[in-house]
């Protein structure tokens, strides 16, 4: 397979990647270093059952309302997402206290100390649970392809509700491209935007419940179909540096306007001068 070419995105037009230099928290140097050469990292056995037990039973009452609504329209679908294939359940730290606080643990904050800064918000957050019914891909793209945020570079935790393999859809990530910054997205329907259709260099990234994919906003990566017989569960979280702002307009023409991703409600603070708040 020949290594497909990339673009850059229209507004992608000064970004330099920077490498994290510690003092570390949460990652070691070495895992900091694979972070800036991979675009991503694997952090095994970092919350408890008991821990994930709470935030689970809230995510599934939230997801089944969200099943429920693609249930009810033309063809079982809204957007991306489908009735029996794969759901999107945004901002669970609304709907329970019990995500709302773990979306504040210290593994976060710690993890923002390192790779985001010493201020930084929760920017965005959805659970994804891929079914088995209808297997399907998810197409190569990267966070900041869909919303155009500046820095661009802001850091996503993909936290595994059930065991994330091969079989079930792991995310699987292009390694290096992060360091270009946002690259140019096409819309592949009804799949979402994309980047390129597949690429030679892709690194699988299973991980145990309770583990995390750490990985850049700029990462090209994708989860595969679920080949299996149970629903693959997933708890992703996404922080930014705090000032950070969402681009808005044509992404032919240059950026009509801004706002700011800091709703007091969801985008709450994680760490302010380099300590945590909340837990």
């Amino acid at each position: 397979m020949a290594i497909p070419t990339v673009e850059l995105h229209p507004w992608n037009t000064e970004f330099e990647w920077i490498d994290h230099s510690g003092p570390f928290r949460r990652l070691t140097e070495a895992q900091a270093q694979q972070f800036d050469e991979l675009g991503f990292l694997v952090l095994e056995d970092v919350f408890t059952d008991d821990e994930l037990a709470p935030v689970i039973a809230a995510i599934d009452v939230h997801e089944a309302k969200t099943d429920g609504f693609l249930a009810a329209q033309q063809g079982g679908r809204f957007s991306i997402a489908e009735h029996g294939a794969i759901t999107f359940s945004l901002f669970p730290v609304l709907a329970d206290e019990s995500v709302k606080r773990f979306a504040s643990h210290r593994v976060f904050a710690e993890l923002c100390h390192d790779l985001v800064g010493p201020n930084a918000r929760l920017y965005h957050d959805q659970a994804v649970y891929k079914k088995p019914e209808k297997p399907r891909r998810f197409p190569w793209h990267q966070d900041n392809g869909y919303t155009f945020v500046t820095p661009q570079q802001y850091l996503t935790c993909w936290v595994a509700l059930t065991d994330a393999t091969t079989e079930n859809g792991c995310p699987h990530v292009v390694p290096g491209l992060h360091r270009m910054g946002t690259l140019l997205h096409r819309y592949n329907d009804p799949l979402g935007w994309e980047i390129f259709e597949d690429h030679p260099e892709a690194i699988a990234a299973p991980v145990r419940k309770g583990g995390i994919v750490v990985f850049s906003s700029l990462s090209p990566h994708l989860t595969g179909p679920n080949t299996t017989n149970a629903v693959r569960k997933s708890y992703i979280l996404q922080f930014a540096p705090d000032g950070a702002r969402m681009l808005k307009g044509d992404v032919s023409q240059p950026a009509e306007s801004s706002v700011g991703v800091d709703d007091p409600n969801r985008q709450f603070a994680i760490l302010v001068e380099g300590k945590p708040v909340g837990q």
